[in-house]
């Protein structure tokens, strides 16, 4: 199992409605195959930033299973316009 990991900057003052947005696009990753879980966080130093963790049962399925699917497609239009920076996303292999 691999672990998907991202620092997600809102456009301040928006993480209400990127709540909102995240809320009713979780579905979208959630019907992945090989998606196994996803936590968002909000930051107790800093307001308008989250950490995003997602478990997936191999990176493709991140990669390939989600990115290259329809969903994505949905996601990317509920979320992105939240980001500012655009986040980095990163993959973690297993604890050692």
């Amino acid at each position: 199992m691999i672990v998907e990991h991202a620092i997600l900057n809102i456009r301040k003052g928006q993480s209400r409605e990127f709540e909102a947005a995240l809320e009713k696009a979780r579905p979208l990753i959630e019907a992945t195959q090989g998606f196994q879980r996803m936590e968002v966080r909000p930051c107790v130093e800093t307001s308008d930033r989250y950490l995003l963790l997602v478990w997936w049962s191999s990176v493709e399925a991140h990669t390939v299973g989600f990115r290259q699917s329809p969903r994505f497609e949905e996601w990317r239009a509920a979320l992105h316009q939240f980001y500012e920076p655009f986040p980095t996303v990163q993959h973690y292999g297993a604890p050692l």
